[in-house]
């Protein structure tokens, strides 16, 4: 058994050691979930993306192809987003790859781009590729399609 001083010592020792796991833990957690807001896009719910949709928005799936292919939204088109870049506000999107020429030409049509929700970086940096491209009504449904299905809306 320890002395005292040695086992307050160790314990002490733990503990810092724990709060430094966790504090790393946690800014790599944090680190992987998108903002809340983004310049050149207007940030939607499930209820506003379907609303959109109704008036003839083109919703984006920004995903794999297996992903889209295993169940997407009804209607959604499929423009993956292939991130090569780091998943942060500030990526260089030229390590990425998105087919702006399939986006639709005017440039003022409504675009709402989603993917699997909040930790799913893709539709964020789609959104922002467009607004930067000059797409003037550039949508982010942040919650995506785990949104829209917590919504019951419609999937195919």
């Amino acid at each position: 058994m320890l002395p005292k001083r040695e086992t307050t010592l160790h314990t002490n020792l733990l503990g810092l050691t724990a709060a430094a796991m966790f504090a790393v833990s946690f800014s790599a957690f944090a680190a992987t979930i998108t903002p809340e807001a983004l310049d050149g896009a207007t940030v939607v719910d499930a209820a506003k993306a379907r609303e959109l949709m109704g008036s003839g928005a083109v919703m984006v799936d920004t995903r794999t192809a297996v992903e889209y292919a295993e169940s997407h939204i009804a209607g959604a088109i499929h423009i993956p987003y292939k991130e090569k870049s780091e998943k942060t506000a500030d990526f260089d999107a030229a390590a990425d790859k998105f087919d702006l020429s399939k986006l639709p030409a005017d440039k003022a049509a409504a675009i709402i781009t989603q993917c699997n929700g909040a930790g799913c970086w893709k539709s964020y940096k789609a959104a922002a590729v467009a607004a930067k491209a000059g797409y003037k009504n550039v949508y982010w449904f942040r919650g995506g399609l785990p949104e829209w299905k917590e919504n019951g809306l419609p999937i195919e």
